[in-house]
C-alpha cells in the first residue's frame, strides 16, 4: 500500500486534483464573495432609489393635504361666521349650518375624507363625516390638540392612528392632519380644523420601502418618535436607529439589517426601511446551493480528468521503466512504442537512441578488438625471424655503402626503419606525435626517392604538439592513401602538405594534397563507409597495410571519443585534404 502510494500514479493524481479542487474552489469563493459585495451594492442603492422615491410620493401627498387644508382655513366666510356672535337662535342656528354646508361641500369633494372637524377657541366644534358624531370630551388634553395649536399656521401631520382622534364613534384608521385657523383682520388664531383622510395612500407609500416580505418600514416624527408603520403597528422603540441630524440620506449595514432612511423636505419627517439579512440574502442562499452543486459535479469531473492525465504521463514511463530493466541485464533488442506527451516522447526517443547507440557502441568495440588483434597478428607475422631481417638489410646497405651508392642504401636504411617501427607493438599501439612523424619521415624519403623528385613535402607541425599521444600508424595510412591514389599518377609536380591547426580544445592535424581529388560519389562512399553507413573500403580505399582509413577513423573514436577521427575534404582535379582531429587536453600537451 506505502509503495502504491509514493508511485508517480497517485502522486499525479493527488497532485492534479489537488490543484484543479483548489483553484475551483478559490475561484468559487472569490466569486462568490465579490457577487456578494456586489449584490450587497445592489440592494444598497435599490434601497435609496426607493426611499428617494417614496419620498416624492409623500411629497405629492403632502401637496395634496396641504391644498385640502388651505380650502378651510382661507375660507373667509367659514371665518366670519365662526367669529359672528349673535344673541339670537335662528341666526345661530343658521350660522352654524352654513359653517356645516361649507365642510361639508369640501367633504364630498373628495373620496378619501373620513371626517373634517373645526374647533374654535371659544369651544365649538362643527363635524362632517359619521350621521353621528361623538366628540372626545377630552381632546383638548390630547397631545394632537397641543400640536395643532402650537402650529402657527402650518400644516401638522400627526400620523395613521386605528380609529378617529375626536370621533369616538369612528373606529376605522385614519391618518390625521391639520392647521390652525386664522382670522386675517384681527391677526389671531381662533380655531383649529383636523382633517381624518384613508390612511391607505400612506401606507402604500410606505409599502412602497419594502425589499421583502419580513420588511419593516416606518415614519417617524423630527423627533425621532416613531408614528406611523406599514408593517408593525407597535414596534420597539429601542429597535429603531438613530436618526442622523447633518443628513437627508441614511445608509446603515448592521450586522443582521439594513436600515435606510429619507428625510422629508416638507415635514421634518423620516421615512426608514428595516430589512433583515433573510430577506436581502434570499439570492445569495440560491446561489450558494448552486455553487455547492455545480463544485461538487466539477470535482468529480476533476477527479476523473486527475486519473485521466495521471494514467497518461504514468503508464509511458511505466513502460519506460520495465524495458530500462531488460537493458540492465543485458537486453538492448527491446524499443519502447509510446504515444504521449512531447516531452515524453523526447524521453522514449532518446532512450530508444541511447539503446541503439550502446549497441553500436558494443558492436565497434567488438570490431576495434578484432581490428586490434588483426594489427597485432600482421605485425607479428612480419617479426618472423627479425633479426635475421634486420641484419640482412643491414648488410645489404653496408654492401651499397662500400660501391658508393648512397642513395640507395639510403633506401634500404629507411625501409630498415619502417620495418623496425611497424613490427615493435610490445608497448601498445600507443606513441607520441614525434615517433609517429619520424617513422613518416622514413616513408615519405621512401617515396620520394620512388617518384624521381616529382614530390614536394611540406612539413609544418609546431613543437608544441609533438609529445600528443596518437594511436601507432597514424598518419602513415593516410599518407600513403594520398601518394597512392592523389599523387602517384599525377603528371605534374605534386606536393604535399603536413600542418597542425588548432580550434579551440581539439587538434587537427591535416594531410593535403594538390593531386588528382575524388568526385562526389566517391568522397561520398568513402566518408559513408567511415561511418560504418556503407560498404567497406575497396583496397585502393584502405591501403594495402591492412590498417586502412576506415579502421584507423574507428580506432581514433575508440581511443577519443565520437566527435574525434577523420574529416575528409575532396575536390577533382584540385586534390584532397585529410584532417586527423585529435583532443588537445592530453598529457603531452600539458607538459609543453
Amino acid at each position: 500500500m506505502k509503495s502504491g502510494f509514493h508511485s508517480i500514479h497517485h502522486r499525479l493524481f493527488l497532485l492534479f486534483l489537488f490543484c484543479m479542487s483548489s483553484i475551483l474552489l478559490i475561484v468559487s469563493l472569490l466569486y462568490y464573495n465579490r457577487t456578494t459585495d456586489q449584490l450587497h451594492e445592489k440592494i444598497s442603492d435599490l434601497s435609496q432609489k426607493n426611499v428617494a422615491q417614496t419620498a416624492g410620493l409623500f411629497t405629492l401627498l403632502y401637496k395634496g393635504y396641504d391644498a385640502l387644508s388651505k380650502s378651510l382655513s382661507n375660507n373667509f366666510e367659514m371665518i366670519r361666521l365662526i367669529n359672528e356672535k349673535t344673541d339670537e337662535p335662528a341666526v345661530a342656528y343658521i350660522n352654524e349650518q352654513t359653517v356645516t354646508n361649507i365642510i361639508g361641500s369640501i367633504f364630498y369633494s373628495r373620496d378619501d375624507l373620513v371626517g373634517i372637524h373645526v374647533i374654535t377657541d371659544r369651544g365649538k366644534i362643527y363635524n362632517y363625516g359619521n350621521y353621528m358624531n361623538v366628540v372626545d370630551p377630552d381632546y383638548a388634553d390630547e397631545d394632537w390638540y397641543r400640536q395643532l395649536q402650537a402650529s402657527s399656521g402650518k400644516m401638522v401631520w400627526l400620523g395613521v392612528y386605528q380609529h378617529s382622534l375626536i370621533d369616538q364613534v369612528e373606529d376605522s384608521p385614519v391618518f390625521a392632519f391639520g392647521r390652525q385657523i386664522y382670522d386675517l383682520n384681527e391677526h389671531k388664531p381662533i380655531g383649529i380644523v383636523l382633517y381624518e383622510t384613508n390612511p391607505q395612500p400612506v401606507l402604500d407609500a410606505l409599502e412602497n420601502l419594502k425589499l421583502g416580505e419580513h420588511s419593516q418600514v416606518y415614519l417617524m416624527s423630527p423627533d425621532g418618535k416613531f408614528v406611523t408603520s406599514a408593517t408593525d403597528p407597535t414596534p420597539e422603540v429601542s429597535n429603531l436607529p438613530t436618526l442622523p441630524t447633518s443628513q437627508n440620506v441614511m445608509v446603515q449595514q448592521e450586522s443582521d439589517r439594513l436600515v435606510v432612511a429619507s428625510k422629508l423636505s416638507f415635514s421634518g419627517w423620516w421615512v426608514m426601511s428595516i430589512t433583515p439579512d433573510k430577506d436581502l440574502n434570499v439570492e445569495l442562499i440560491e446561489m450558494k446551493r448552486y455553487l455547492l452543486i455545480v463544485i461538487s459535479a466539477l470535482i468529480i469531473v476533476s477527479t476523473l480528468i486527475a486519473s485521466i492525465v495521471s494514467q497518461t504521463i504514468s503508464s509511458p514511463l511505466k513502460k519506460l521503466i520495465r524495458e530500462m530493466r531488460q537493458v540492465e541485464v543485458g537486453n538492448f533488442r527491446g524499443m519502447v512504442n509510446v504515444s504521449s506527451y512531447q516531452e515524453i516522447n523526447i524521453l522514449v526517443a532518446s532512450f530508444n537512441r541511447m539503446v541503439r547507440r550502446i549497441e553500436e557502441l558494443i558492436e565497434r568495440v567488438k570490431l576495434s578488438s578484432v581490428s586490434e588483434k588483426n594489427a597485432e597478428l600482421h605485425a607479428l607475422q612480419s617479426q618472423v625471424n627479425p633479426h635475421f631481417l634486420y641484419n640482412t638489410l643491414d648488410m645489404i646497405y653496408w654492401m651499397l655503402d662500400e660501391e658508393g651508392n648512397e642513395q640507395l642504401g639510403e633506401l634500404v636504411l629507411s625501409l630498415s626503419s619502417m620495418f623496425r617501427y611497424s613490427s615493435q607493438w610490445e608497448d601498445g599501439a600507443e606513441v607520441s606525435l614525434r615517433e609517429e612523424l619520424e617513422q613518416i619521415g622514413h616513408y615519405l624519403k621512401i617515396i620520394s626517392i620512388r617518384l624521381e623528385g616529382r614530390l614536394q613535402i611540406i612539413t609544418e607541425i609546431d613543437e608544441r604538439w609533438l609529445d600528443i599521444r596518437v594511436p601507432k600508424m597514424t598518419v602513415q595510412p593516410v599518407i600513403e592513401n594520398a601518394v597512392k591514389h592523389g599523387l602517384e599518377s599525377l603528371g605534374r609536380q605534386g606536393i604535399l602538405k603536413v600542418y597542425t591547426k588548432e580550434e579551440g580544445s581539439v587538434l587537427r592535424l591535416i594531410v593535403e594534397d594538390n593531386g588528382n581529388g575524388m568526385n562526389e560519389e566517391q568522397l561520398k562512399r568513402l566518408q559513408d563507409s567511415l561511418n560504418g553507413d556503407g560498404p567497406s573500403p575497396s583496397p585502393k580505399e584502405s591501403g594495402k597495410s591492412g590498417i586502412g582509413l576506415q579502421n584507423l577513423h574507428r580506432r581514433l573514436q575508440f581511443m577519443f571519443g565520437e566527435c574525434y577521427g577523420l574529416q575528409i575534404q575532396s575536390f577533382p582535379g584540385e586534390g584532397t585534404q585529410v584532417a586527423i582531429v585529435l583532443p588537445i587536453s592530453v598529457e603531452g600537451e600539458q607538459t609543453t
